[in-house]
């Protein structure tokens, strides 16, 4: 397997600098904007010397009740990604490999697993918003929105920048965020693989049996 160990510091510093521009319709019918990237890594796997620590994340589930993060997934395998529904391709995209993937593990595998969707675009991704958009996607996955500034300081402390919607001169609305993909270990609750937007499909087949169980890729 591809991959690299960086220092969980010096990797805070480079993520918080790496963000995708999405963009969505603004509601008329119009084209998304075209997605553009400073991400040039070319390692699936990023394995941190120091895990970061699970966000202090409590914020609302599909279902409209309070998802605490951190007392939900302690002590299970959890990949967390940070996106919105409305954006065109990297967001579906990496979801969409993340399920293809889990469906190659075993049922207990796939039970244990946890993937987290947390979205960075609250006031349109509503618990309903995010539910249905996910059942297209893998209905077992969570789904969690809130407040954004919440939401954006649970991010920052794993090094992954998101700011506010904004509308371009067209008035399509485009989102900045980073789109790396964490992978929490079950025996630390510790971050400790980063995955970037190209990471693939056979990647995440051949990662995600050693994630569940809590070692390196």
């Amino acid at each position: 397997m591809r991959k690299k160990t960086f220092a969980a510091a010096a990797l805070l510093a480079a993520a918080s600098l790496t963000l995708t521009a999405c963009g969505g319709d603004s509601g008329d019918g119009a084209s998304p904007v075209t997605v553009v990237s400073e991400d040039t890594t070319e390692q699936a796997a990023t394995v941190l010397d120091k895990p970061f620590e699970k966000p202090d994340l409590i914020l609302t589930d599909t279902g409209g009740e309070k998802y605490d993060l951190r007392e939900r997934t302690a002590g299970r395998p959890t990949l967390v990604y940070f996106g919105y529904t409305h954006c065109p391709d990297v967001c579906p995209l990496t979801m969409s490999n993340i399920a293809v993937a889990k469906q190659k593990l075993s049922e207990a595998d796939q039970d244990a697993l946890q993937v987290v969707f947390v979205t960075t675009d609250p006031d349109r991704d509503t618990p309903e918003a995010l539910g249905t958009w996910l059942k297209g996607v893998d209905p077992k996955i969570i789904g969690l929105t809130g407040d954004f500034d919440t939401i954006q300081a649970g991010a920052r402390t794993m090094g992954i920048s998101i700011e506010p919607s904004t509308k371009d001169k067209d008035g399509k609305i485009v989102s900045m965020h980073g789109t790396q993909v964490i992978a929490f270990s079950p025996k630390t609750d510790g971050g400790y693989v980063l995955y970037g937007e190209d990471t693939t499909v056979d990647d995440y087949i051949k990662d995600l049996p050693k994630l569940v169980k809590g070692q390196n890729p």
